[in-house]
């Protein structure tokens, strides 16, 4: 079996309320509550547990999420109408601006806990999705 990421835990100051913002955002689904966690899986099968942790104990973390341009348009569109601040880069230098790297389009923005979340439409490097090895 190759090996495939399954999971991962993301730190929250409220575990329900990053986990929907996150699924309202890239238009997931929140699953049911799993003993502390709270589940968004991606469409390739990855799950982000949301666990709730105290606010000092969270660190920064960053997710970035492949996305078609029609996906990034509507996630777009949200993140514009929720009035969430996004930026061209992570290190946050160009509020309101998208970017344009490797043919693509992408962006970054906060979540509840302060995570850097990230959209992009091609990933590192130019690569189709489809066109990488497996």
């Amino acid at each position: 079996m190759p090996v495939e990421l399954n999971h991962t835990i993301v730190h929250a100051r409220n575990n329900r309320e990053s986990a929907e913002f996150l699924a309202d955002i890239l238009d997931l689904e929140v699953g049911a509550a799993w003993g502390p966690f709270i589940p968004v899986v991606t469409a390739n099968g990855v799950t982000l547990d949301f666990a709730t942790a105290p606010v000092g104990s969270i660190t920064a973390q960053h997710y970035a999420f492949l996305i078609s341009e029609e996906e990034f348009d509507a996630a777009f569109e949200r993140i514009q109408r929720a009035g969430i601040t996004y930026y061209a880069d992570p290190q946050r230098k160009h509020p309101g601006e998208i970017n344009h790297n490797d043919g693509g389009r992408g962006l970054y923005f906060l979540d509840p806990a302060g995570h850097g979340m990230e959209i992009i439409t091609r990933p590192y490097g130019g690569f189709e999705a489809d066109s990488r090895a497996v």
